[in-house]
C-alpha cells in the first residue's frame, strides 16, 4: 500500500504536466457546458409534450449537468490513461517498472489513483457552475448518484487500462481515444438529446458504454429512478474490460 501511495503521488505531478489530459478533463467539458446552456438556457414548458420527451421533464441545464459530468469521467478514461500507459510502453518504462519488481496491480492502481482524482475534480467543477451560473438541479438522491457514479468511474477506468494495455504506442492511443471520445460525446447523451437522433444513430448509440454511464448517472440525479438496464451493461463493461487489461497487458 505504501508504495502504491508513492508511485500515486509521482503520477500525480507527471499527469498534470500532460496538456492534452487537462484540456479534455477540465477545459473542454466546461466549454461544453457553457455553449448548452448558452443556446438551450434551464426552461422548459410543463404543458409542451415534446420538450417533456427530450430533457425528461427538467431544464436543459439540468439534464446535461450529469452527462457532463459523465463526459469528464469518458475523458480520463479514453484519452488520459490510455495515452499516459502506451507511452510509457513506448519508451520503455514499463519495462524498467517490471524490472524494478513493482507488480501489475501497482502499476494500473497507480494510473487509476491519479485518474480518480482528477476526475472528482473535474465532476465537482462541472455541477458547481451548472448550479452556480445556471441554477441547475443537484442530485436528487445523492446515494443512488454516488453509485452510480463510482460505477461510470469503474467503467471508464477499466475501459482506459485495457486500451493502455493492448495499444503499442501513444500516438495510437490518442487517435483511438480521441475518436471514442467524440462519437460516444456526439450519439451517446452530451451532445443532441438521444430523443432527437434518428433510429440509425440510436441504434449505434444504444451498445455505448458512455450511454449508459449517462442513464445511469442521469436517472437518481434527475429523480427519475434507477436504470437496471444501464447498470448491468455498465457491469459488463468493467468485467470485460478488466478482463483484457490483465490477461493481455504488455509490458513492452
Amino acid at each position: 500500500m505504501r508504495l502504491l501511495a508513492r508511485l500515486s503521488w509521482v503520477e500525480a505531478k507527471l499527469f498534470l504536466r500532460e496538456p492534452l489530459a487537462l484540456i479534455f478533463t477540465f477545459a473542454f467539458p466546461f466549454f461544453m457546458l457553457i455553449v448548452l446552456a448558452g443556446v438551450f438556457g434551464n426552461d422548459i414548458d410543463p404543458t409542451d409534450a415534446e420538450n417533456l420527451r427530450v430533457w425528461r421533464g427538467v431544464g436543459p441545464t439540468d439534464f446535461y449537468a450529469p452527462a457532463y459530468v459523465a463526459l469528464v469521467i469518458a475523458s480520463v478514461g479514453l484519452i488520459a490513461l490510455p495515452v499516459r500507459m502506451a507511452g510509457y510502453r513506448e519508451r520503455g518504462v514499463l519495462r524498467r517498472f517490471r524490472a524494478a519488481g513493482l507488480s501489475l496491480p501497482v502499476v494500473i492502481g497507480s494510473q487509476v489513483v491519479v485518474a480518480a482524482v482528477l476526475v472528482i475534480a473535474g465532476s465537482i467543477g462541472i455541477a458547481a457552475v451548472a448550479r452556480l451560473l445556471y441554477g441547475a438541479m443537484l442530485p436528487e438522491a445523492w446515494p443512488q448518484s454516488l453509485m452510480a457514479y463510482a460505477l461510470g468511474l469503474a467503467c471508464f477506468c477499466a475501459i482506459g487500462v485495457a486500451l493502455g494495455a493492448v495499444l503499442p504506442t501513444a500516438r495510437a492511443a490518442q487517435g483511438a481515444g480521441l475518436i471514442l471520445f467524440f462519437l460516444m460525446m456526439m450519439i451517446g447523451g452530451a451532445g443532441p438529446p438521444r430523443e432527437v437522433l434518428g433510429s440509425a444513430l440510436r441504434v449505434m448509440s444504444d451498445p455505448l458504454p458512455f450511454t449508459h454511464v449517462v442513464l445511469t448517472l442521469q436517472g437518481p440525479w434527475l429523480g427519475k429512478g434507477w436504470d437496471w438496464t444501464s447498470f448491468w451493461i455498465v457491469l459488463a463493461f468493467i468485467g470485460g474490460a478488466s478482463v483484457i487489461s490483465f490477461r493481455y497487458f504488455r509490458w513492452d
